[in-house]
Formats: C-alpha cells, sequence, structure tokens
C-alpha cells in the first residue's frame, strides 16, 4: 500500500502544491499543507482503501487543513490572517471535486516560475524545482547531486524563505517579465538534464534518472506553453541528447565518447520525438534561440549514420549564432572543436589556444581535455599528455578521470614509440 501511495504521491504532488500555492500565495505553506495529506493518506487509506478519486482527496484534505492551521495559531500575523482569508474565500466558492476535474496548467505553470524565479541562486532553484516539481524527496535530490542531505535541505529551506522575503508572487508572468523568467525556467531544466547527461563528480558517468526527470518537465512545460519556441528547442536538445545515454557508457560503464559511440544502439524514437520537437521550434517562426541552436546542432549528429558523415561546417555556423546570441567561453571552446573538425586540428588549436587565459575556464577540465586531443591529432603526443594529465587532476568524475589518465597514458607510449 505505501508503494501504490507513493507512486499517486508522485503523479499528484506537483498539482497539488501548484493549486494550493495559488490560494495561499507561498510554496512553503503550500508544500507543509501537502504533505499534511500525505501524511492523513499514509494513516487512512491502508484501512480504508485508496478513494477513487485520488487526488481530490488530497486536495480536499489539504484545504481543510489549512483551516485547521489557522483555527489552531490564536496569534496570527497578517500574513497568515491573508492566508486564511483566501483558503476561506476558495473553501466558499470552489467546488473541490471540480476543482481537480479543471485544467490546471496555469497553475502548475504558475509553480514552476515561481520555484525558478530568479531572485534564487541556480543551485536553489534546481533544489526547489526538484523537490515541489518533481516530487523527489530530500535524500534523493542529496544523492542525485552528490551532496550531504543537510546542504540540499537547507537550499530548500533558503529558497523558500527567501521567496518570502521578496514577495514573489504566484502568477504567470506576461510580456517581457515573461521572457525574462522563462530563461530562468529553462536554464534550471537544462541544468538538471545536464548533471544526469555528464556526472560532474562520482563514480557513474551519466544519471539517467536526472535526465528523465529533466525530459518530463521540458515535456509539461511544452504542454503549457505550446507558443513559445525555446521551450521546444529545449525540449528537442535533450531528447536529442538522451537518445545517445545508453551508447555513451561501456560495458563496464566507462565512457565513451560522441566519435566513437556505436549510433546503431542510439534511441531512434527519441531522435524522432527531438526532431519534430525542433521543426515545432522553427514553425512557431522568428529567429532560433540559444537552445533551439543547440538542438539544430544536436540533429547534425542524430541525421549522420557514421560519425564520419557529421556535416561540421554547418555545425561551426551554428556555433557562430550561438555565439552572438549567447556568447560565453564554454560556447567558444564548443566552436574551436567543430573548428578543428571541419577545418583541422591547427584551426581548432588556433581557437583554444586564445581561451587559455580565460580566467571563467581556469578550472574547467574539458579546456585541457580538447587541448590535449587537437596536440595529439597533431602528432604533438608529449604536450597533449600533459594536457590530458592537466585534465584529469581537474576532472571531479571518477569515470571522467580514468578515460583522461588512459589518453595520456597512450600519449606517453606514442612519444616513447617515436
Amino acid at each position: 500500500m505505501h508503494r501504490a501511495i507513493e507512486a499517486i504521491w508522485r503523479i499528484e504532488s506537483a498539482r497539488l502544491i501548484a493549486g494550493l500555492a495559488r490560494v495561499v500565495g507561498d510554496i512553503g505553506t503550500a508544500e507543509e499543507l501537502a504533505q499534511d495529506a500525505l501524511v492523513a493518506a499514509l494513516e487512512q487509506w491502508p484501512t480504508e482503501g485508496v478513494p477513487e478519486r485520488a487526488g481530490a482527496w488530497l486536495m480536499g484534505t489539504a484545504k481543510h487543513r489549512a483551516f485547521d492551521l489557522i483555527r489552531r495559531r490564536k496569534t496570527l500575523d497578517h500574513k497568515h490572517e491573508e492566508i486564511g482569508r483566501s483558503v476561506e474565500r476558495a473553501q466558499e466558492s470552489v467546488d473541490l471535486d471540480a476543482a481537480i476535474d479543471e485544467e490546471v496548467g496555469d497553475d502548475l505553470l504558475g509553480l514552476i516560475f515561481m520555484a525558478c524565479h530568479p531572485v534564487l541562486s541556480k543551485d536553489a532553484r534546481v533544489a526547489l524545482t526538484l523537490r515541489v516539481l518533481g516530487g523527489l524527496t530530500t535524500e534523493e535530490i542529496a544523492r542525485a547531486f552528490l551532496v550531504p542531505v543537510s546542504t540540499i535541505s537547507q537550499r530548500i529551506v533558503r529558497a523558500k524563505r527567501t521567496l518570502a522575503e521578496a514577495h514573489v508572487r504566484f502568477e504567470v508572468p506576461g510580456g517581457a517579465e515573461r521572457i525574462a523568467r522563462l530563461s530562468s525556467v529553462l536554464e534550471v531544466i537544462y541544468l538538471i538534464f545536464n548533471e544526469g547527461y555528464s556526472a560532474t563528480a562520482g563514480h557513474d558517468w551519466i544519471r539517467p534518472a536526472l535526465c528523465e526527470e529533466a525530459l518530463r518537465l521540458g515535456r509539461i512545460l511544452a504542454e503549457l506553453a505550446p507558443a513559445e519556441p525555446e521551450i521546444h528547442g529545449v525540449v528537442a536538445l535533450m531528447e536529442i541528447q538522451a537518445s545517445r545515454l545508453v551508447a555513451r557508457v561501456g560495458p563496464s560503464g566507462e565512457p565513451v565518447l560522441l566519435l566513437d559511440q556505436d549510433r546503431a544502439r542510439w534511441d531512434r524514437l527519441l531522435i524522432r520525438r527531438g526532431l519534430k520537437a525542433l521543426e515545432r521550434a522553427e514553425r512557431l517562426g522568428g529567429a532560433l534561440g540559444p537552445y533551439a541552436l543547440q538542438a539544430a546542432i544536436a540533429a547534425c549528429h542524430a541525421r549522420a549514420t557514421t560519425a564520419s558523415e557529421t556535416d561540421w561546417p554547418r555545425i561551426v555556423a551554428l556555433y557562430d549564432a550561438v555565439a552572438q546570441l549567447a556568447p560565453s567561453p564554454i560556447v567558444e571552446l564548443n566552436r574551436a572543436v567543430a573548428v578543428g573538425m571541419a577545418f583541422g586540428p591547427a584551426a581548432g588549436l588556433e581557437l583554444v589556444d586564445a581561451l587559455v587565459a580565460e580566467p571563467s575556464l581556469k578550472s574547467y577540465h574539458l579546456l585541457p581535455a580538447v587541448r590535449g586531443d587537437l596536440l595529439r591529432k597533431l602528432g604533438r603526443s608529449e604536450e597533449a599528455g600533459d594536457e590530458f594529465e592537466r585534465a584529469a587532476s581537474l576532472t571531479e568524475n571518477v569515470r571522467e578521470r580514468e578515460l583522461l589518465e588512459r589518453r595520456a597514458a597512450e600519449c606517453a607510449a606514442q612519444g616513447t614509440a617515436g
């Protein structure tokens, strides 16, 4: 029974918290009320059975708990009085059963915008989003990001406090504010995906569960806001990249880089879904945004049946467009890789060398890794080995470190043989 209740909670929790947050205007209070309803379900459903309309039961219980909470507190501050009046008005005017059946898209969208509000740090936005929208426990989030449970718990508590102190409203913003806030939402979703796609630390090269959660959130967002091209762009990017997950690891869990992957193992369904999402972004008109452009880059790889068939000149052109819209040293590094593939390693190395002094890349392990790869292709094995060793010292992912150390050893062997 507990497993059944947990499954229902995973399905209903985001909708439940969203509906409560709309009423009380505060994520922290909404989650507390939702947790109270979950506790009630754990106490009653094992003996009484799971209600036919479990979501309606949870929402009704949560709103009744809100009344109990307010009535117990004799010395309420102004905020609690406002919450009490809001809940009472909602109770008087809304049929709970009917409300559960109504379209809850605006509520979910409002919760997404609230949890991903730019007033919060990136880490806080990620943790709060996984908690209130993903339904993950604090322990699950901590395990996913390899940080102490106490750290995640503090991030979530601070995030709720920051939202309350900043008087962030539960709303779906419009106009220019919507565009700015949407950027924050997409950043959070893609950060979650990227941590699953290429884990920054730990023993695992990939964490598919995080990719799946990010994809779920992206797909929900695309359904809630179908006219936003960049949402379809980020979904397209994640779908196509997720298609490679199985091929990204070898039999022992070791990393397999893009050009070495068995493309027959790529998930064709996810590729089709990604290409369709990219088409939707393109059909909505206007210039493609950074995520859609990166999805177009991923599509170039997906359409190539072998690595040698990849249209590298087009990828360079797409990176040029990304660099104009969202310039960053990492974009320039990725562009340098593409230039090296399209026009030769010397051309790529020239661009990489220009990034060596970039402060933000000082501890970024992929800079020496890319430089090492280009040097190796140019026959400069000793220098390449030094770069791979430096990259290995910078990464916190065990599997990636082993790969880089192996490449360094191969360069050393080539140098000795030479």
